[in-house]
């Protein structure tokens, strides 16, 4: 017997604010947060000022941290607090998409400098020097992944099991899937699952620039963009407290949502095709009503954009009809490990007002990664 998985809490926090008033708004409308200045010729969706005090203590906590395990550390607060968890923190399963820490781009220029006017055969050896000497302890200890599940276990209390996911949207895909998986499999009760992303970080930038994905000069909504060159990145943090129904009943907990399928793959990005037979493949058998919202998961990037594009084309000719479509990158951009968690917060809040029969949730990674999940309303 499986149990049914609810979504309890939401910490949800974007360069538009924070919290499910102000992304409810943006579903209906509101126009996104964009600073088309401060990365030129990169246009970003900044972070919006926050008072951290309200979820991380300021003793030494706050200044350990990257910009990044700040904001997802204060969104996991923002999610236990709205499912009223507090003082269920000691049972509660953590797991975390993460990607790596911030480099040291002072370092890193003076590197390229040295080595650029050396011979090849010494430029190693020189490169090994200046690492080894130029990189702190304390950097390269701020660069492990699993620090954001730490820092959420030390300022939060959450200690119940603990698992870090690496490898862009796909691994924010896969531990919602497998926070749920567990849950559902009767192995707890509640857990939180999410992840965070700052865009305004010149080292990923530079590493999306150099496959020709990011948008340059003004921002535009998706349909407008051409083909590649369309990614703009988004600051984000997204945290749900998923519970199973009987135990969010007995605590007479609210649910916003009902987490049902939750399904990922990985394709060869051979073509846009290969994307959208992984994203069809795993749309099979899914209970999909007429009417049901779509929150797109599109980046942006030329590949996986067109390759979703030919996706729904797919569902309409196959299946009920969609509903309203909402490109979650016209919103807040696109938050690599914390999109997919992201966009099922937009999903459960779409719901939560009535505004769908059902929500799909769609994910298509920059590099690698198909995902989709259904959500539906709580009865």
């Amino acid at each position: 017997m499986t149990e049914s998985i609810w979504i309890t809490g939401i910490g949800l926090v974007s360069s538009l604010g924070e919290g499910p008033e102000i992304h409810r708004a943006a579903l209906a409308g509101r126009a996104p947060v964009v600073d088309a200045e401060g990365f030129a010729p990169y246009p970003i969706h900044p972070l919006p000022p926050l008072e951290l005090d309200r979820q991380i203590p300021k003793r030494g906590d706050q200044r350990q941290m990257e910009p990044w395990q700040r904001l997802g550390t204060y969104a996991a607060g923002l999610a236990i607090d709205q499912a009223g968890a507090r003082a269920l923190v000691a049972d509660m399963h953590l797991l975390v998409a993460a990607g790596g820490g911030e480099r040291d781009t002072a370092l890193d220029e003076a590197v390229c400098a040295e080595i650029a006017r050396l011979p090849a055969e010494e430029a190693g050896q020189r490169l090994n020097a200046m690492l080894a000497s130029g990189l702190r302890p304390t950097l390269f200890l701020a660069q492990l992944s699993n620090l954001l599940a730490g820092n959420i276990s030390i300022v939060h209390g959450v200690t119940g099991s603990s698992r870090t996911f690496m490898g862009e949207e796909a691994a924010a895909a896969d531990a919602v899937r497998i926070a749920a998986a567990r849950l559902a499999e009767g192995r707890g009760g509640i857990a939180l699952v999410g992840g965070a992303y700052v865009a305004g970080r010149w080292d990923m930038l530079l590493l999306y620039a150099a496959s020709g994905e990011l948008r340059q000069g003004g921002w535009a909504p998706l349909a407008e963009r051409a083909e590649g060159g369309g990614l703009v990145t988004g600051s984000a943090a997204a945290f749900l407290v998923l519970e199973t129904e009987n135990h969010a009943r007995a605590r007479g907990a609210a649910g916003l949502a009902r987490l049902g399928a939750v399904r990922s793959g990985a394709a060869r990005r051979q073509g846009e095709d290969s994307a959208e037979a992984s994203a069809a493949a795993l749309a099979q058998s899914l209970p999909l009503r007429p009417g049901h919202a779509v929150i797109s998961g599109a980046s942006g990037a030329a590949l996986p954009t067109a390759a979703e594009r030919r996706f729904l084309a797919g569902l309409r000719a196959a299946g009920p009809a969609p509903g309203q479509v909402v490109h979650s990158a016209d919103l807040i951009g696109h938050a690599v490990e914390a999109a997919f968690p992201a966009n099922l917060a937009l999903a459960a809040l779409a719901l939560a007002a009535g505004d769908a029969p059902q929500a799909l949730v769609t994910g298509f990674g920059v590099w690698r990664g198909e995902a989709l999940a259904l959500l539906e309303p709580v009865a």
